[in-house]
């Protein structure tokens, strides 16, 4: 049992220090952008925008649904593409692990709220609190146990702004691992050592 432990943890620590030690091998001359001004990222979900499609798809395929919310010119949003996404050992993983919904937050694209409300990007932005970009939030894993609560009681996790690699990769594992069933992200980020 206790080798077990042991064993769990110098793998845990060895993937949260190993993207952060890695070098970024996507260039910002290499960014390329969507017809919104966003970066794109072929990896991307692409979506219908019906936010209860999404969570279950990524249900379907063994993942998580993350939202990223973006805003065109955001020089910290750039700054996640190059050195958090642009790293293929961060981007294999959460590519095998969630489903990634980018979203402008001054967008006009409609979409369909989990409750069945249509909105704008920028009015579901506003639904759900989010300001700051880029803004990653997680969505529980069910869509009928969703709707019935307020839209930030929804999310099981959320980070707003810029995150250095390795509190980036550890925000997914939180996530992955299912840890805000037991603690916060900062309790998390405390217990690796991040």
């Amino acid at each position: 049992m206790l080798s077990s432990m042991l064993s769990r943890r110098v793998l845990i620590a060895a993937a949260l220090a190993g993207p952060a030690l890695s070098p970024a091998r996507l260039r910002a001359e290499e960014l390329k952008l969507n017809e919104d001004g966003l970066p794109h990222v072929e990896w991307f979900l692409q979506s219908l925008l019906e936010l209860a499609d999404d969570v279950a798809l990524a249900q379907q395929n063994g993942k998580r649904l993350a939202v990223m919310w973006e805003l065109r010119g955001c020089p910290y949003c750039r700054e996640t593409h190059i050195k958090n996404l642009g790293d293929p050992e961060i981007a294999s993983y959460i590519r095998k692990n969630f489903e990634v919904l980018q979203l402008n937050v001054a967008g006009d694209r409609k979409v369909v709220d989990l409750d069945g409300e249509t909105l704008s990007e920028r009015r579901l932005a506003e639904k759900y609190g989010v300001r700051f970009t880029p803004t990653f939030q997680f969505f529980g894993e069910s869509v009928d146990a969703m709707k019935a609560k307020a839209p930030r009681e929804r999310e099981v996790a959320r980070a707003q702004g810029y995150l250095e690699p390795k509190h980036f990769v550890a925000l997914f594992r939180f996530v992955a691992e299912k840890a805000y069933e037991k603690g916060t992200l900062r309790d998390y980020l405390r217990a690796q050592g991040a």
